[in-house]
């Protein structure tokens, strides 16, 4: 049987004022936000861009914070 503390927490998806965050518990981990009718514009882990769909922006998000958990650290290897 496994407890409830085992899980991995998950991140999720908070809707605000024009924009949306990603946060994982009490922390931020990326942003998307609306920069006119048709363009999104996001940042996470150090990375930013612009897309043309929510959906794309979120997805871009999502695979920046995958990539950053995942990349070896070049100063404290």
């Amino acid at each position: 049987m496994k407890r409830t503390s085992d899980k991995k927490r998950k991140a999720v998806w908070e809707r605000g004022y024009k924009g949306h965050v990603l946060w994982l518990g009490k922390a931020k981990l990326g942003k998307v936000t609306l920069v006119d009718a048709s363009r999104y514009a996001w940042e996470a882990a150090g990375r930013m861009g612009e897309c043309e769909t929510l959906e794309r922006a979120r997805k871009e998000v999502e695979y920046a914070v995958l990539v950053a958990d995942k990349q070896m650290d070049l100063f404290n290897g």
